[in-house]
Order: structure tokens, then sequence, then C-alpha cells
């Protein structure tokens, strides 16, 4: 029997309230997935403090992320900035974000999220963790901002990228991650990552689930609520070996390498 590779989720909402009624179970069969590591997303000053909580509750399988999405910009002031700041000091929190610009639905004016990104981004230099980023029709802006500040970051990811291979080589050029999600099985509107990530460097590669969003669309059997968990990650790694027609298991140890980097992992992963 051939053994599952072991594989590590960068970016699960897991302190999302669709999972408050059965974390322990979704964390059971994300283990059973092979699953062995899973950072916990921040995307507000009061999911930042959930998401590192829980890397209490279930110490040394859970990491989290401190930050301030582009959608919830409007609420960052002075004390956003200490709490998060605060957050960032813990060795579990390995890094600063969900943070950047989001142009789609605009829950926060332009003006907001400029400000509210370069922030985090200034936040990030002082604490030296990496920084977990999130763009959405919003390149330009968005590029400007990481631009100035990548050569004093420790880091920097693109969370579940899902533009075109000019913007991926934008990205590559910044010495950035990148970070895959379900996006990537989407017959609907993957074409464009799909051609993308034939250019991507294994080394600069990471991926994640973003659950409970974006459930990969090509499961055999989809859940009724169509709620997407950690448990479907190596869905999203089969399909990025499919399109890079490398051996899953030499694929799946370098993507675990880059992301222990990255993230600065406990050694116990390792």
């Amino acid at each position: 029997m051939l053994q599952k590779p072991t594989l590590i989720d960068i970016g699960a909402n897991l302190s999302n309230r669709r999972f408050h009624a059965d974390l322990d179970a979704v964390i059971s069969r994300a283990k059973e997935a092979g699953v062995e590591h899973i950072i916990v997303t921040g995307t507000s000053e009061r999911a930042s403090h959930d998401a590192h909580a829980l890397t209490q509750t279930y110490p040394g399988y859970l990491s989290s992320t401190a930050g301030v999405h582009p959608h919830e910009a409007k609420n960052w002031n002075t004390q956003c900035a200490k709490a998060i700041e605060k957050l960032a000091d813990y060795d579990s929190v390995v890094a600063v974000g969900e943070c950047g610009l989001d142009y789609n639905r605009m829950f926060s004016t332009e003006t907001e999220q400029r400000a509210c990104f370069e922030a985090q981004l200034q936040l990030a230099v002082r604490v030296q963790k990496p920084v977990f980023l999130h763009e959405r029709d919003a390149h330009e802006d968005f590029f400007a901002l990481l631009r100035q500040y990548r050569p004093q970051l420790k880091g920097a990811v693109v969370h579940c990228f899902t533009g075109n291979t000019d913007e991926l080589r934008a990205y590559l050029d910044l010495d950035c991650h990148i970070g895959i999600t379900g996006w990537i099985c989407d017959e609907r509107r993957g074409d464009d990552l799909r051609k993308a990530v034939k250019f991507l460097p294994k080394e600069k590669l990471m991926i994640e689930t973003d659950a409970p969003f974006l459930l990969p669309r090509n499961l055999a059997v989809r859940p009724d609520d169509g709620r997407n968990e950690p448990m479907y990650l190596p869905v999203v790694f089969q399909a990025v070996a499919n399109i890079l027609r490398v051996s899953p298991v030499t694929l799946a140890q370098q993507i675990r390498k880059n992301t222990e980097q990255f993230f600065a992992l406990p050694a116990a992963l390792s």
C-alpha cells in the first residue's frame, strides 16, 4: 500500500463559525488524510486572537497568523495595531496577515486598505516575521507597496494566488512564495492559474485549502453543505503534481521543506 504524502496546510480559517460544532472531527479527518500541520489564518483582531487560542488548544499541530484582511481595513486603529503586534510575539504565530488589498468587493475603501496594508508591512519588518498576503483585483497598487517593503521583509507568500503568468513572474521577481488553493481545481475559473503554475519553481510552492472556502470542484463526492476543510488538501496537491508532472513523493517533500523553512515551524515537525 502506497504511503500518503504528508502535507502542511498553510491557510485554513478554522476559527470560522462553520467549524465551531465539530472542529475535533475536522482535525481528526485532516490527520487521517495526511495533513500533518495546519496554519490557522487571522483575518481581523478578533479572528487573530481566536486563531492563536486554537494553537493553544491543539499545540504542535496548529500554528496561526495575526493580521487584518483588507475587508476589515476600516477597523484598523492604534488599539488593533498593538493587539496584532502583541500576538505576533508568540512563537505559535508564524506570520503577519492575512493582509493586502482587495478591490473586488470593497468592504473598506482603497485608502483604508492601503493604510492598513502598509502598517502591517511595517509591523512585519519590526517583528521580523513573514507576511501572509491577499490580493484581488488590486495587483498594481498591491505590487507597488510590496515591492517597496520586500527587501526588509523576512519573507512573503502570496496566499491563494489566482493570477496569470505575468503576475506570477512579477511576484517571483520579488522572491515571493506562492500559495495554491482549490482554485486550481475549478474548471470555470482556474485556467489562468493552471497555465501559470507550469512556470512556478518548486522551491517557491506551498499549498492550502482556505477552508471553509474554495471547496475543490473536482471532488468525487462533494459535502452537502459545500464546506471545505483541510482533509481535502491532498486534492489540491494532486492537481498541482499532475500539472507539474513530477513524482508526488518528491513534490511533497519539497513543499514541506519550503513551508517549514518559510514559517520557521517547530523542529518537532522535522
